[in-house]
């Protein structure tokens, strides 16, 4: 509860809030907050592991490719670690599905240049 009240402070409200089924999830308390703040509130349904499976191949990522080498002693060592990794995630590592461009360069093309081009 701590984790979205800060982040809806921090971050702003979102229009939609997506999330599994879990009981963490679909508790009073967590909708709560969401409907008190007007978000719409969407669940993905039971047993549908593909809605994850991005997700999941990003975690894995960042296990094998970072976290279990480093083995980080400290909060303060893995936020920090974390942070370069997606740093070099996004801005470096050239992505097979993004036709070998990184993910910066997929996000924040400019659609008119791609337009005239």
């Amino acid at each position: 509860m701590e984790a979205l009240e800060e982040v809806l402070r921090r971050d702003g409200t979102p229009e939609v809030f997506n999330t599994d089924q879990g009981a963490q999830y679909t508790s009073d308390a967590f909708t709560a907050v969401l409907k008190t703040q007007g978000v719409k509130i969407s669940m993905d349904g039971k047993g549908r592991w593909v809605d994850n499976v991005f997700v999941e191949r990003l975690w894995w990522s960042v296990k094998y490719e970072d976290i279990y080498l480093r083995a980080y002693e400290t909060p303060v060592a893995l936020r920090d670690g974390l942070t370069h990794y997606f740093q070099f995630y996004n801005r470096a590592h050239r992505h097979q599905a993004l036709n070998r461009q990184t993910s910066d360069t997929v996000y924040f093309a400019d659609p008119e240049s791609e337009q005239s081009a």
